[in-house]
Formats: C-alpha cells, sequence, structure tokens
C-alpha cells in the first residue's frame, strides 16, 4: 500500500517538474486574461472588506444600497442607465486612478436598472476611442418591491411597429424573478406570449418578433410578485409603413421653365419612420454668390387608424432668378442608414 501511494506521489511531481512553482501561478493568469478580452475581464464589484466581485452579464442588488464598480485600465470610459445622464444625478460620481476607474452609485434606486459598461480609451494625442474588443459589461437590477417595474419619467409611451424588424414594449422589471404578462386594453384581454412570435426578456420587455398592423392599439404590462399585481405605463402602438433604409426622395420645382427677374422654389420631400431624423443638404449653380432662403419642416401623418408616417421637407427659395441661377438644383437627404440625392432642372 505504502508503495502504491510512493508511486502516485512520483507521477504527481513528474507533473509538475517542468514548470517552476512561480511559472505554474502565472499560467492561470494568462489564460484568464485572454479568456476575458471579450467577456468581463476589467469590471469588478467591490464588496465590503476589500474583496471583489468578478462580474458576469447580470447582478441583482437591492435599491438603497450603495454600488462601486472598478474598471482596470489607466484611461476608462464608462456608460451607464441613461436615467442617469438624463438627470445629472448628483448621486453617480467617476474617478480615474492609476491603474482603475472607480464608479460609485449612492444611494441606488429601481430607476437605475440597466446595464452599466466600461472599456479602455484608446488614445492618440487628445484624441480618444472606445477599444471595442475589450468592452465589459454587466445588466444590474436594482430591486424594489414597490418599483416592480423599472420607472419611467413618462406616463405613456409610442411603440412604433415596423414590417421588417422586431419592436419592443419596454416593460422591463426591476427584478428578473418577476412574473410579467401583457394585456390589450380594448378589447380587454390578456396578449398570448408564445415564445415565438411574442417573448419576453425582463431586461428589454416583450419583444414582438413578427409586427402586424392588427397588433395596433393601446396596451400595457402586469408585473406580480407575492401577490401584489402592479400595472406598467401605457404603450400605444403604431404600424409605420415605410421600412429602415435610407430616405425615400422626391424633388419638384415649382416651375422648370422661367426668365429672368421671376421667383422659384424647389421643394425635397422624404416619407421616413416617425422617429428617424432626416438631415438635407443643397446643391445649386449660384452656391455663395446668389442669396437664398432655405426652410426645413417636417410632421406626422396619419394614414388611417395607427398607421404612421413623417413627412421631411426641405425647400430652398430663389428670387429674382439671374442666368447665374440656370441649371441643376441637387437635394441630398440623410439618415442614419444613408443618402439619397436628387435632382431638378431650371432652365430658361
Amino acid at each position: 500500500g505504502l508503495c502504491q501511494e510512493k508511486r502516485k506521489k512520483d507521477a504527481g511531481e513528474n507533473r509538475i517538474r517542468p514548470g517552476t512553482k512561480r511559472v505554474k501561478v502565472r499560467f492561470p493568469k494568462v489564460k484568464e486574461r485572454e479568456a476575458g478580452v471579450k467577456g468581463q475581464s476589467i469590471l469588478t464589484q467591490v464588496l465590503d472588506k476589500g474583496r471583489f466581485l468578478r462580474l458576469l452579464d447580470s447582478l441583482t442588488l437591492s435599491s438603497g444600497k450603495s454600488l462601486e464598480l472598478r474598471c482596470k485600465g489607466s484611461r476608462i470610459g464608462w456608460a451607464y442607465p441613461t436615467y442617469l445622464d438624463t438627470y445629472k444625478d448628483s448621486r453617480l460620481s467617476i474617478k480615474q486612478h492609476d491603474k482603475y476607474s472607480q464608479l460609485i452609485l449612492t444611494p441606488s434606486s429601481a430607476a437605475d436598472t440597466g446595464e452599466f459598461s466600461c472599456w479602455p480609451q484608446l488614445c492618440d494625442g487628445t484624441e480618444c476611442t472606445k477599444d471595442p474588443d475589450r468592452i465589459s459589461a454587466t445588466y444590474i437590477y436594482f430591486t424594489d418591491k414597490d418599483e416592480l417595474f423599472v420607472p419611467s419619467a413618462l406616463h405613456f409611451e409610442i411603440i412604433y411597429l415596423r414590417p421588417d424588424k422586431p419592436s419592443i414594449i419596454p416593460c422591463r422589471v426591476t427584478n428578473p424573478s418577476t412574473k410579467v404578462s401583457l394585456h390589450r386594453e380594448v378589447p380587454p384581454e390578456e396578449v398570448l406570449v408564445d415564445g415565438v412570435q411574442i417573448s419576453y426578456n425582463p431586461m428589454k420587455g416583450f419583444i414582438l418578433h413578427q409586427a402586424s398592423p392588427e397588433q395596433k392599439g393601446v396596451y400595457y404590462c402586469k408585473a406580480v410578485s407575492r401577490d401584489t399585481p402592479q400595472m406598467s405605463i401605457k404603450f400605444q402602438l403604431l404600424y409605420v409603413e415605410v421600412p429602415s433604409g435610407p430616405p425615400f426622395v422626391t424633388i419638384e420645382a415649382s416651375e422648370t421653365t422661367v426668365r429672368g427677374g421671376d421667383n422659384i422654389n424647389v421643394t425635397c420631400t422624404v416619407l421616413g419612420e416617425p422617429e428617424v431624423d432626416v438631415d438635407f443638404v443643397w446643391t445649386f449653380p449660384g452656391q455663395d454668390q446668389r442669396p437664398v432662403t432655405i426652410t426645413e419642416t417636417w410632421r406626422l401623418i396619419h394614414r388611417g387608424t395607427g398607421h404612421t408616417t413623417r413627412i421631411s421637407q426641405s425647400m430652398i427659395i430663389v428670387e429674382d432668378i439671374e442666368t447665374i441661377d440656370f441649371g441643376n438644383y441637387i437635394c441630398t437627404a440623410k439618415n442614419l442608414y444613408g443618402e439619397t440625392s436628387v435632382a431638378a432642372n431650371i432652365a430658361s
């Protein structure tokens, strides 16, 4: 028995002989750092008595308590729930130290529930950019039995349903274990959440994967924890006909054939999604040499019940036209998806 025990020990000693004790301790750290480049390697929560918790995808804390996060690095950028930005909150402080950045939120509230993330800044002189490969993020729930839903500054919210992408009814909860249901106001009924057409994610809300015009209407969410129900704010769902993409642009001139001394206007029109901003740029014959007036307007139009489109317009007005003004008036409309140019020709 003793010989066998000694033999096992020898085999064990042979396994560690190639590497010194110091190298053996280092290896996991290197592996851990490599594995964590795209994970949670640089973001930790500071616990009491100098203990640290490396953060995973989510964390649940009680609201009212203080939160301290640390992010390794000499130049760190942070992102946190927009609620804290909106109110320039004095409860939040961020301080950069030599080897880490520190975020303190005290006291926390249910409305702070959301994603906290940090990343090293890549700096070239005074300009710094986010290192996209080393972002560490965690979603933090601040539970509050009186606030089952993450509080909203709004009492009513409009959600646009699109034919080409999922829509979200943002009934986020402060505790991931809360039971949540979706309800239509008229006719009053609970909506079936089958996990295919409609699913629920406590970090986002109800996700409508294939929106249709039949889903438009007023909805609310109901949460239950320990048999006490709470209602969310109400959501008006409107169906949007125009799919996402570069602007759909038309151009029209008040006159295409004019004489010297006439006045003309050229109007550039974009039909698009209700909340997508459009920027206009004009190129025209008398640019920088002739005075022109450019006006921009936009409005929402409701095409039948719940069908909403945004009309954005830019108009260029040229008065007392001269020879230099004849030629192509080019309108370029830009949105977050791209740009489109159209032209109208003004001739004598």
